[in-house]
């Protein structure tokens, strides 16, 4: 197999995530177990495989690979694969894609599904993936993915299995959908991104990106290119809940002791002993 471009991978809890993030360069990310990625900066060979990605938004660093992954799964004979992005993007993003197909000579065959906040997508029986609002110099979205499983009402747990059949069988509905948010990735946003859904604070994963941290680096010029800055996150310290906490897309003008070195001064353990530096 050819050689991928650099990914660094972690396991939690049977799922496991993979990619490489670094601000302006690439980012990219692969959950295998939910057959889904996110964003498309670069498109390692064995990315090739997963049908489903979801794009944050069109900015070349998260999305430039877009067209090389569409080609590859058509020349391996592999199905369209299936992306969803802002719908504000989705007709430029098939001009560009026609616009290789003529370079190319190639056919670019995929399906584009646009998207807004509070949409849903169904990516299989027991997973569904919800949008939410963030806020970026360009039409951007996160996106929060679902485990979803049928329960018994509580009306009826007390109840026999026969009971219960016969229930059932008169037509009445004795089941309801119960949802637990899995991952949460939310691209390149203002901080105010995190706090539109309280499921982001929530998913067992989180993704987010921390692209500063120095504290003489203006936060409110930070916000407005649609960053977040190690402040943002420390203020935000007691709505966490996730059990891991990937903190990604850091500027290039860090080297990487130097980020991990203000983590480690500045965060709670509380905090610290749940993220991960994407490094």
């Amino acid at each position: 197999m050819p050689e991928n471009l650099p990914l660094k991978t972690i396991t939690h809890k049977g799922l496991t995530i993979e990619g490489y993030s670094r601000a302006a360069v690439q980012s990219y990310w692969r959950i295998p177990e939910l057959k889904l990625g996110f964003d498309m900066g670069g498109s390692p060979w064995n990315f090739m495989g997963t049908q489903n990605f979801f794009i944050s938004h069109a900015h070349l660093d998260h999305m430039a690979a877009l067209p090389v992954y569409v080609a590859r799964r058509r020349m391996m004979k592999m199905g369209p694969p299936t992306i969803c992005m802002p719908e504000e993007v989705v007709e430029n993003v098939d001009r560009m894609l026609r616009s290789w197909q003529r370079l190319d000579r190639g056919r670019m065959v995929c399906d584009l599904v646009g998207m807004k906040p509070g949409q849903e997508f169904e990516l299989s029986r027991e997973n569904v993936v919800t949008t939410f609002a963030t806020k970026h110099t360009v039409p951007s979205i996160g996106y929060i993915v679902w485990d979803r499983r049928k329960k018994l009402k509580p009306e009826y747990q007390d109840l026999s299995g026969e009971e219960i059949r016969d229930i059932r069988l008169s037509g009445t509905d004795v089941s309801e959908e119960v949802r637990v948010p899995l991952v949460c990735y939310v691209g390149d946003s203002a901080p105010d991104g995190l706090d539109n859904d309280p499921a982001i604070y929530e998913s067992k994963i989180l993704i987010t990106e921390m692209t500063f941290f120095r504290p003489e680096h203006r936060k409110e010029k930070i916000h407005k290119f649609g960053h977040t800055h190690l402040d943002d996150i420390l203020e935000r310290t007691d709505r966490f809940q996730n059990e891991l906490i990937i903190l990604a897309h850091f500027s290039t003008r860090y080297h990487e002791n130097q980020v991990k070195k203000a983590v480690e001064k500045r965060m709670p353990e509380s905090l610290r002993d749940r993220v991960t530096l994407w490094l």
